[in-house]
């Protein structure tokens, strides 16, 4: 069973930050992490039971180093929709 550290980010970019607005939440986590543990996860360590998940992969890009071929890992986007009065106050920007 996967547990929190398999969450590698939760990501601010313009668009993620537009969705925190709404109460979605993005996180990136590894592969191996799936819907049901990550909602496991939130109800554990932030005491929040979310809405809904939504889950993406993401296959490492290879990329070449100095002639020499390597890939970056593979990871799972999540989409987190969490209730409109959950706040998590160890994740403001």
């Amino acid at each position: 069973m996967a547990d929190i550290t398999d969450i590698r980010a939760i990501l601010y970019t313009e668009k993620t930050l537009a969705m925190q607005e709404d109460g979605v939440l993005v996180v990136q986590t590894s592969p191996r992490m799936t819907k049901n543990s990550l909602k496991a996860v939130f109800q554990e360590y932030f005491g929040i039971k979310p809405l809904r998940v939504n889950s993406m992969r993401v296959n490492g890009k290879v990329k070449r180093f100095k002639g020499i071929a390597g890939k970056r890992p593979d990871s799972k986007k999540f989409y987190v929709f969490l209730p409109e009065d959950a706040k998590i106050d160890s994740l403001a920007v």
